[in-house]
């Protein structure tokens, strides 16, 4: 379906910035519309002009800064007050001088919303629907209608939340979404309602929240009854439990109905720009989100790995690459010899044979103590390099090493680290302060490599966490780090576990560097 035949409406930028915890700049919100634009969305909300300053800027800045290829910016707004013509209402006039081509109008399709939070009649509700709608039609916009808790105002008062639609479409709507707004439905009834309201001639659009678990599942129950348009959310961002999740939407309509939607290198995009919209937000991205997850085409246990080697479609709904994801095999004690194979494929080594069985061995060995290998793929090709080899993967030898914390008389707290070490024929003794030990260490560690070994400069640890493993107690429990890093092409994992954590984080830190010289081409001994 290309063109007008099929809507596919983005508002993460008014209703996904709604979600607690997630706060976008004007400049945050210019490059979240360029990334949905690269997806090959059909619309994007970009907000409420008139209602926030944060919004008008962003329509102001958009008519200059933001030179969409695919998408239409949409202006979000509520139909005129009561008592007031829509000419003469400045949020009315807001929509009309935002210099968007489209304009989505909320208004109110439940009686109670109406008498209770607009205070005002329902016939005035109908007129503020049709006199809004008719006004920006007549000043040559688009006018989509959001009918607002349309299915709990259905099961209210059924003849007017229909009445409420039927105004807007006469009026010049050229879509009425159906808005689930408190996100209570389920599919077969909400299926039911849409065929309805498909059959009265108008165009319908669906609007769904997740607060049952149901928006992609009443999404596309909504479609199947005659919608033509349908909205959500990248990542599912919105508040209480989120909006429907576009990305998951797109993936089933496009690959489970074969609509065409979108491109298929469009959709090959879709992971890259569900993770590049989660660093603007800074929200981390679910790692078990459908297609676009790091863990949606993951495999742990031996039997999925035994059946993967053979057809990776046995274990897999779609080939992951359609969506620009990849299968991955997670190493763990639950890894068989297929398992263990599968990775070194990935990682480029050859582990035919009876090459496998002394990496699963090992692995389980490990992973007895406290060790995970599932985040740490760095690690795990560092134990495979050295199973293989026998040789451990060093650039470095240390010596010593040691970091103190020392609380000042102001108050303030301080950390200094000091390594000594030799590399490269040299030893070397280097000295970093830093916010923490392990901040200290890192940067102690840094110093003394960067000379020999500059690539060391793009290094940049991204996350770290701390687990306390079980079967221990107290201050003397064992402890788990693990370290993800990046040098600005690739991320990578490492894990440390001793019965001290700032030994673990040094462990995990040690192998990070390793693993960072390694693939920046230096010979290890």
């Amino acid at each position: 379906m290309h063109g007008d035949d099929f809507h596919v409406y983005d508002t993460t930028l008014r209703d996904g910035s709604q979600q607690e915890g997630l706060n976008l700049s004007v400049a945050d919100k210019l490059v979240v519309a360029r990334h949905l634009d690269d997806l090959g969305v059909g619309f994007i909300e970009g907000g409420w002009p008139g209602a926030n300053p944060k919004d008008t800027e962003f329509f102001r800045r958009a008519r200059t800064e933001l030179d969409l290829r695919h998408a239409r910016l949409t202006a979000f707004g509520a139909t005129r007050r009561a008592g007031v013509k829509a000419a003469d209402d400045p949020q009315v006039a807001a929509l009309r001088e935002s210099g968007a081509s489209v304009v989505t109008l909320v208004a109110k399709s439940h009686d109670r919303h109406v008498e209770l939070a607009l205070r005002t009649t329902l016939e005035e509700n109908l007129a503020m629907i049709r006199d809004t709608v008719s006004h920006l039609r007549a000043e040559g916009q688009r006018v989509f209608l959001d009918a607002e808790h349309f299915f709990d105002g259905y099961k209210a008062n059924r003849a007017y939340a229909l009445e409420a639609v039927r105004t807007a479409a006469e009026a010049g709507a050229d879509v009425v979404a159906l808005c689930d707004t408190n996100g209570g439905m389920l599919p077969d009834e909400l299926a039911d309602v849409v065929h309805e309201v498909v059959g009265l001639g108008v165009r319908v659009g669906i609007h769904c929240h997740d607060d049952s678990g149901c928006a992609v599942a009443n999404s596309l129950a909504a479609v199947k009854a005659g919608a033509t348009h349908v909205q959500g959310c990248a990542n599912g961002y919105g508040e209480r439990s989120g909006n429907a999740n576009l990305f998951t939407v797109i993936g089933n309509l496009q690959l489970k109905r074969g609509m065409d939607l979108v491109s298929d290198a469009q959709l090959a995009e879709m992971t890259r720009i569900a993770h590049a919209v989660s660093e603007v937000t800074n929200i981390a991205p679910g790692s078990q989100q459908p297609y676009v997850g790091l863990s949606a085409f993951a495999h742990k246990a031996g039997l999925h790995a035994s059946a993967v080697k053979v057809d990776p479609d046995l274990y897999q709904h779609i080939d992951p690459a359609a969506v620009g994801n990849d299968m991955r095999m997670l190493v763990s004690s639950m890894a068989g010899r297929a398992s263990v194979e599968l990775k070194g494929r990935e990682l480029g080594y050859d582990l035919s044979g009876d090459k496998a069985k002394a990496v699963v061995d090992k692995v389980k060995e490990l992973e007895s103590t406290g060790y995970t290998f599932e985040a740490a793929d760095a690690s795990f090709e560092l134990l495979l390099r050295e199973e293989l080899t026998g040789v451990r993967q060093r650039h470095f030898e240390v010596e010593s090493w040691r970091s103190i914390v020392e609380r000042r008389p102001d108050g303030s707290m301080v950390s200094e680290a000091t390594v000594k070490l030799h590399a490269k024929g040299e030893r070397i003794i280097a000295t970093g302060e830093g916010n923490g030990p392990v901040n200290a260490l890192d940067n102690a560690l840094r110093i003394a490599l960067g000379r020999l070994y500059p690539e060391l400069a793009r290094l940049e640890l991204v996350d770290y966490k701390v687990r306390i493993l079980e079967g221990a107690h107290g201050t003397d429990a064992r402890t788990r780090v693990l370290i993800e890093s990046a040098d600005g092409e690739r991320e990578w994992g490492t894990v440390g576990v001793e019965d001290n954590v700032i030994a673990a984080s040094w462990q995990a830190l040690e192998e990070a560097v390793t693993y960072c010289l390694l693939h920046a081409g230096y010979e290890a001994g």
